[in-house]
């Protein structure tokens, strides 16, 4: 059901990228919303290792992403 709703691969000009790469670029943007946000508000005091928790913010949208995908 994923492959009918995502293609494998984008032409760009001669040259292939994958499919999941408009994803992983939207995910990218929201991630830099919101890393604005919580450094605007001054939320990364509670955070332990805020780099960490960027990686981990990240896999957490790129992968609720993925499943809304397959919704």
């Amino acid at each position: 059901m994923l492959l009918d709703i995502v293609p494998r691969e984008i032409a760009l000009s001669d040259v292939l990228l994958p499919g999941l790469l408009p994803i992983f670029v939207g995910c990218l943007l929201l991630l830099w919303l919101l890393d604005s946000l919580i450094g605007r508000y001054g939320l990364y005091r509670f955070v332990w290792h805020p780099p960490l928790f960027r990686l981990a913010l990240f896999a957490c949208l790129f992968g609720l992403a993925g499943l809304l995908l397959l919704h």
